[in-house]
């Protein structure tokens, strides 16, 4: 187990994850039906424990998906990037594509966090594959 390229995949998927909540942050906040004030903040007050739970989550998939890339025989960027996006296109977005489905959420919000889930693990396989 390759520690330092896990928690390099891990901050990366973290990053990305701010990235793409920072640029679609209007739309997720009006998919979760979020009161928003005069300025398009929401008006309750924010917590760190959803960063903390990330950040934890983060170091448990780019850990797992060390493991996989490893017992397939799958070696380099391209193709740890390839498997990463694969990871998250057909497991993880399904799987909560339907959870949001009995939850009844917005398509537009299982469309944001399925695109950050496909993103973020492709962006964790790159990262691993690098090392």
């Amino acid at each position: 187990m390759n520690v330092i390229a896990i928690l390099a995949a891990a901050a990366a998927g973290f990053v990305m994850g701010a990235v793409w909540y920072m640029t679609l942050a209007g739309f997720w906040l009006r998919a979760l039906d979020i009161e928003l004030d005069e300025k398009g903040k929401p008006k309750m007050e924010g917590s760190y424990a959803p960063f903390v739970v990330s950040a934890i989550v983060m170091l448990i998939v780019a850990t797992m998906m060390q493991h996989i890339l490893t017992s397939s025989g799958v070696e380099g960027a391209g193709a740890s990037l390839v498997a990463g996006l694969g990871i998250g296109a057909f497991l993880i977005t399904p799987w909560v594509a339907m959870n949001y489905a009995y939850a009844m959420r917005k398509v537009m919000l299982t469309v944001i966090d399925c695109g950050y889930a496909i993103l973020g693990c492709g962006v964790i396989g790159l990262v691993l594959g690098l090392f």
